[in-house]
């Protein structure tokens, strides 16, 4: 897809959500199945299924993609596309963009080994690093770096608190609600 594909694209949408404001709206879905061992199968909409796997330190067959790996390719792959979209609304010619991204976990809290410790079964923290190449002007390609940093959805998930509920359906029996899910 060419850079005045996406432009088109942008316009097109910012169009549409100034036109009719509800149309910027969106509900994300997924499912995902447990398989068996430590391996998923993830779905949405009618794209092919996905599989998730942990490697071998954690029983998996390492497949696939673990849920901690897919948490830092969400993150990379967000600013890769806020990248392209905002550089071309922004009429700035991109030669190449990579995201490299690290997170620190510590297992003690994953094996609920930490809480006396304070320490979290998550990420502790979550690094990246944008490595950009273009013809542009530094000053452009910083401003592009800010708007990606200030519009990109998934970075805005992750350092904004936000509400995340969930219930169990056990056999059979909907509606159950843990502490944490509350």
């Amino acid at each position: 897809m060419s850079q005045a594909t996406v432009k088109k694209a942008v316009d097109t949408l910012a169009t549409a959500i100034t036109d009719k404001p509800k149309s910027a709206q969106l509900r994300y879905k997924a499912e995902v199945v447990w398989d068996g061992d430590v391996h998923c199968t993830s779905s949405v909409r009618n794209l092919p299924p996905v599989p998730v796997d942990e490697p071998a330190a954690f029983g998996g067959g390492d497949t696939a993609q673990s849920p901690g790996d897919l948490i830092l390719t969400a993150l990379g792959s967000c600013q890769g596309i806020m990248y392209a979209a905002l550089a071309s609304a922004m009429d700035i010619e991109l030669t190449s963009v990579k995201i490299k991204l690290t997170g620190n976990l510590d297992l003690h809290g994953l094996f609920g080994m930490g809480a006396d410790k304070g320490i979290p079964p998550g990420f502790q923290d979550i690094s990246f690093e944008a490595i950009i190449d273009s013809p542009a002007s530094e000053e452009e390609l910083k401003q592009l770096v800010d708007a990606v940093e200030a519009q990109c959805p998934i970075l805005d998930t992750l350092v904004r608190p936000i509400s995340v509920n969930g219930s169990a359906t056990i056999n059979g029996k909907p509606g159950y609600v843990s502490d944490k899910a509350a």
